[in-house]
């Protein structure tokens, strides 16, 4: 367990310093603070605006964090060829990747605590409240991130940081029309077509449970324990993630 703490504090210092972080950080600030202006612009809508671009913020901006840190885990320590001395050490591969997604989970927690304290703020002072729907939705953003930063270590494991980014954001979006993806399927005429969107809606994660930035906005129902029954999705689909990219860490021969 010291081991995997000392990868995963090691991996949030050298995180911290990455200046894509930074800028990312700062854009997405300056996004949830612009949305006062958008709000003020239109009449009536002012909260469920700075609401919407405030989550949407949080959302995108922590994805792209994920992604462009995340593709790098493994590859850096490859390319700097540190990846030698740590493996000579007593520490299991496991460990070392285990480890390693932790630190990037902690910098991603770190940073969307930032954006959220900035977020609820605005909320505050426009609204007078924050509603606990608002937190059920960061939280969720949150399960999102963790399984989007699991697929990028995932890819990290055995390619190339461009195709990393490829796959994890193309993943990302096919997570997000999953549900679309399996109704266009059952209306072809080919069983072939139907069977294969069938296969990718089972396969791929499906995002949208994550999602409630619209019945936030508009402030409605949630489901009974749906935030609940959404992260134990996430936390499993999360464990399957490492458990695989284990898998293939294992057999990489790095002499």
């Amino acid at each position: 367990m010291r081991k995997i703490q000392a990868i995963m504090i090691n991996t949030f210092r050298e995180a911290i310093r990455d200046r894509i972080l930074y800028n990312l950080l700062l854009f997405a600030l300056l996004i949830i603070g612009g949305s006062i202006l958008l709000g003020t612009l239109t009449i009536g809508e002012q909260q469920k605006i700075i609401k919407d671009m405030g989550l949407a913020s949080i959302s995108i901006f922590g994805t792209l964090i994920a992604v462009f840190v995340g593709i790098g885990l493994v590859y850096k320590e490859i390319e700097r060829k540190t990846i030698y001395n740590i493996i000579a050490k007593p520490v299991h591969r496991y460990q070392f990747l285990i480890g390693k997604y932790l630190g990037l989970i902690l910098t991603l927690l770190v940073n969307v605590l930032i954006m959220t304290g900035v977020f609820l703020s605005i909320v505050y002072f426009m609204d007078g409240s924050v509603k606990l729907k608002l937190i059920e939705a960061i939280f969720l953003i949150f399960m999102e991130l963790m399984i989007v930063t699991a697929i990028a270590l995932l890819f990290s494991t055995f390619t190339t940081p461009t195709l990393s980014a490829i796959f994890t954001l193309a993943i990302y979006v096919i997570g997000h029309l999953s549900r679309d993806l399996k109704v266009f399927g059952a209306k072809s005429e080919l069983a072939w077509v139907r069977h294969l969107t069938k296969f990718l809606y089972y396969l791929m994660p499906n995002l949208e449970n994550f999602n409630i930035k619209g019945m936030v906005v508009h402030n409605l129902t949630l489901p009974a324990n749906f935030t609940l029954l959404s992260s134990l999705y996430g936390l499993l689909y999360t464990g399957i993630l490492l458990l695989v990219a284990i898998a293939i860490f294992q057999q990489r021969d790095f002499r």
